[in-house]
């Protein structure tokens, strides 16, 4: 019998997500962002460059692709949090893009599929 709660499975994704970064040369300055507004699951940089990124998850794709989730209102929540989080680092000077990172299978199966750059800050 499974007990892992939604979010041990969540973490599970997310810690896949970090890995790919890592290994693509990219160090994770923060997890878990949290702000009024919303929430930012990853921070990563690689050189000036900042990605904020979402990470989704399914067990398996029948239902489709889980970075087809991301529809605008969440966008708009993620687009926040990281602006916060630019302020409150004081990096507002630093290159940015938003990121989704897609997670099918669970553990340590499940593939890892980045879409680089998916959104923009624009409402």
């Amino acid at each position: 019998m499974d007990t892992k709660t939604k979010r041990d499975v969540g973490d599970e994704a997310e810690e896949l997500v970090v890995e790919h970064y890592e290994r693509e040369g990219w160090v994770v300055r923060d997890r878990n962002v949290l702000s009024r507004r919303g929430e930012v699951d990853i921070v990563a940089e690689k050189g000036h460059l900042l990605a904020f990124v979402e990470v989704r998850m399914r067990a398996t794709d029948v239902w489709g692709d889980p970075s087809m989730t991301v529809g605008p209102g969440k966008q708009r929540k993620v687009v926040l949090a990281a602006l916060q989080y630019l302020q409150r680092q004081r990096l507002m000077n630093r290159a940015i893009q938003f990121d989704v990172a897609s997670v099918v299978g669970r553990g340590r199966a499940g593939r890892v599929e980045i879409i680089p750059d998916a959104f923009e800050a624009g409402f």
